[in-house]
């Protein structure tokens, strides 16, 4: 079962702002009285913890609800832009800005552009996938009305091929990186967005056309064999947006960050 911060966050602050408030309105007035008739009634444990701890979790709800969500990578889909252990902050109004926990659209502010880079609450492959709701994170390949082939990871979008272009060779740090150390690299030409994705010998993806459904978006990882996305369970639909991947604020890998940081990764732009 997937743990949902943000349900018990508002949760939280919804219990800590009642007390705080049914205190104010009821009881507060009638302690003040008994102290100007000499007797002192001290302020209740769970009133005081409620008043001191609503403002900081009321801030922290909104914050992480309309503005900016942090949001750590566990996977190697994203490499070689995003590694394991990387810690990201999503910005959460680009695409409109939702409810807590319900993810209802209340303003709609922009979509997502091709090639953006997106967290999403996983669709699932049906309504039985025990992942269905997971935090995931692809790059936005087709947009609603577009039609896109892959063939041995050669991408085209309405019948245009994208334009690669050999970008190198990946050398990984540690952790996970390591094992992809020597993967040729490639430079995808999305229209207005180039990007760098690893290119592995061989694709495990039959070659497929999709055509984009109204409200969806075709997503795929940029370590491309090694990324589980639309070529396998389908569309992203609108609702499950949760917002656009910005900046990279910490690396670290391990429990507790026993592994060790990298410093050299922080304050990168995810492009």
């Amino acid at each position: 079962m997937k743990f949902d911060f943000a349900l018990l966050l508002t949760a939280l602050s919804a219990f800590t702002g009642l007390v705080w408030l049914v205190d104010s309105l009821f009881f507060r007035k009638s302690r003040a009285l008994m102290v100007t008739e000499g007797e002192e009634i001290p302020e209740p444990a769970l009133v005081d913890y409620s008043r001191s701890l609503f403002p900081v979790l009321f801030f922290v709800l909104i914050l992480r609800s309309f503005l900016a969500e942090p949001f750590r990578i566990p996977s190697e889909s994203m490499m070689p832009n995003l590694l394991v252990g990387d810690f990201i902050l999503v910005n959460k109004y680009d695409y409109g800005l939702r409810l807590p926990v319900l993810n209802k659209k209340i303003l709609k502010v922009g979509e997502p552009k091709r090639g953006d880079v997106v967290v999403f609450r996983y669709p699932g492959r049906d309504s039985e996938d025990p992942q269905k709701g997971t935090d995931y994170i692809k790059r936005v390949i087709g947009l609603p009305g577009d039609t896109i082939e892959v063939s041995d990871d050669q991408v085209s979008i309405n019948g245009q091929k994208v334009a690669y272009a050999p970008a190198g060779v990946f050398v990984g740090k540690g952790g996970a990186a390591l094992d992809d150390t020597g993967t040729d690299m490639l430079r995808e030409d999305l229209p207005g967005r180039p990007h760098t994705i690893m290119d592995s010998p061989g694709s495990p993806f039959a070659p497929g056309t999709w055509v984009v459904p109204p409200g969806h978006y075709f997503a795929m990882g940029d370590n491309r064999d090694r990324s589980a996305d639309s070529r396998e369970w389908g569309f992203v639909p609108e609702g499950n947006l949760v917002g656009r991947a910005m900046v990279i604020w910490l690396n670290c890998e391990g429990w507790a960050c026993s592994d060790g940081f990298d410093y050299s990764r922080i304050g990168d732009t995810i492009r």
